[in-house]
């Protein structure tokens, strides 16, 4: 039986929601606008990012005061990566 598993539980859903960021932005550094699949990238990205938007908002249920930090600044990079992708087109 586990002692506290609120704990676990934060630390599981802060690290879900950091691999979805990371996930996004790796993606989004990747993609190369003239390439001949960059409509199916730019769909992956848009998904990632929606993916790591939810992991966020769950975390940020559960988080301590330094995930949030962490977390609030997760979802400004987001949200730039939105707009970097929407200014590009």
């Amino acid at each position: 039986m586990q002692r506290n598993p609120y704990n676990k539980n934060k630390q599981e859903a802060f690290q879900a929601a950091q691999q979805g960021f990371e996930n996004a932005q790796g993606l989004f550094e990747t993609i190369v606008s003239d390439s001949a699949s960059y409509g199916h990238q730019l769909k992956h990205l848009k998904n990632e990012v929606n993916e790591a938007y939810q992991q966020i908002e769950n975390a940020l249920e559960v988080a301590s005061e330094t995930q949030r930090a962490q977390l609030e600044r997760f979802q400004q990079d987001l949200k730039q990566i939105v707009t970097d992708v929407n200014d590009f087109h």
